[in-house]
């Protein structure tokens, strides 16, 4: 009987330990589980919106997930932290979930991404097809404007910030 109380009271703390580490969210749209965090990787399964998942772990601009009896790689802004259905998603919800457990000496930001590591950067390489098949996802001003407007988005005219100034000095002894 001792032999068998042991395994098992080590899988119910192993499995009580995976649970505690898994964090609720949402799927904010249709998309597909990779088996690891490339879309060049093997579809492993699917999301519907509105979908739960449990965020497992975060690696880069991916989160590893499991919806149902799925379990794979997503990409991060298709997932909304915690509880709750797809309803009031907002940026914060989503940068909550690109921020979670993050450490903030850390944070590496380039042309606007978040996400890529210290690594990530020093493996960089040109890749010219794949500037390519970006180029194919350009659309032009009008296609934006419609966009847009489905979208219930309307144009504001905002004022640019006034141009910097030189910071003026205190004292005359500064100026020496």
């Amino acid at each position: 009987m001792k032999k068998l109380l042991v395994p098992a009271t080590a899988l119910v703390l192993c499995v009580a330990a995976a649970s505690v580490s898994a964090a609720p969210g949402t799927a904010l749209r249709n998309d597909k589980l990779y088996s690891q965090p490339s879309a060049a990787s093997r579809v492993a399964g699917s999301v519907s919106k509105g979908a739960s998942v449990d965020i497992l772990a975060k690696q880069g601009g991916w989160l590893r997930v499991t919806s149902g009896k799925s379990t794979g790689w997503i990409r991060l802004l298709s997932v909304r932290s915690g509880a709750g259905g797809a309803g009031g998603a907002g940026l914060g919800d989503v940068v909550g979930v690109a921020t979670t457990k993050s450490d903030p000496s850390r944070v590496v930001a380039v042309a606007g991404l978040r996400g890529l590591s210290d690594e990530d950067l020093k493996q960089a390489k040109f890749n010219g097809d794949e500037l390519v098949r970006m180029d194919a996802f350009s659309v032009t001003p009008a296609q934006a404007r419609s966009f847009a407007s489905k979208g219930g988005l309307a144009v504001a005219n905002v004022p640019a910030l006034p141009e910097p100034k030189p910071a003026k000095t205190s004292s005359s002894w500064e100026m020496n």
